[in-house]
């Protein structure tokens, strides 16, 4: 969280500052692979904080076996790498991409698709299924979150003791208002209808996935 609020924040508040919108060629470069090298090790840190009270609640006997230190070290070290693939494809292939439409971005960061918008629709065809991609793998460590906590609530609920239930709850809440706060803002900015879509929507959006 504090790598990618670094990475926007403080440009946008010396901008604001200087009375002026200008950013460098590296320094959009370096918000483009920053903040979904951020963003993708967050989500998938969040999907092995879900295995982790998935182990803990529903299988508490064998949680030193399943998520010994070694474990815990390969998980993280495996979301880091995720995080740092994904946003090297996207780095890599968005600033090989010829712009057409001028070097404006109507964003307060340097955004994957908002650099697309500003090449020729045959250009970006390749990023999209790249995308596309990034997508497909968000889902499958949101539907592992999901089949987790359902898991959970299901154990939960078979607690005969009513504190037990509440502290088990309260071990899960934490965790749950992150990931709904950090997927619904950033399913809202990427996949809302295009019908109501406008800048200055885009921008509040922007602030509630990146800032918030």
């Amino acid at each position: 969280d504090l790598g990618a609020i670094s990475t926007t924040v403080p440009k946008s508040m010396a901008n604001s500052l200087r009375d002026t919108r200008d950013i460098s060629y590296a320094g959009c470069a370096a918000q483009v692979f920053l903040l979904p090298f951020f963003m993708s090790a967050e989500f998938s840190l969040l999907t092995i904080m879900s295995y982790d009270r998935y182990v803990a609640i529903c299988r508490p006997l064998h949680y030193e076996t399943l998520l010994g230190s070694r474990v815990c070290l390969h998980l993280a070290a495996a979301a880091w790498t995720c995080g740092f693939l994904n946003a090297l494809l996207h780095t890599v292939n968005t600033f090989s991409l010829p712009l057409y439409q001028g070097n404006a971005v109507h964003q307060f960061f340097c955004e994957v698709p908002q650099i697309l918008k500003l090449s020729c629709s045959t250009s970006y065809l390749r990023e999209l299924w790249l995308l596309v991609a990034s997508g497909c793998l968000f889902s499958v460590c949101f539907m592992f979150i999901v089949v987790s906590y359902v898991q959970i609530f299901r154990a939960v609920l078979r607690i005969p003791s009513q504190q037990g239930r509440h502290k088990a709850f309260a071990t899960c809440l934490p965790h749950l208002a992150v990931v709904s706060l950090f997927l619904s803002t950033a399913f809202f900015a990427y996949l809302k209808p295009s019908s109501i879509s406008s800048p200055s929507l885009d921008l509040v959006v922007s602030v509630l996935y990146s800032v918030l």
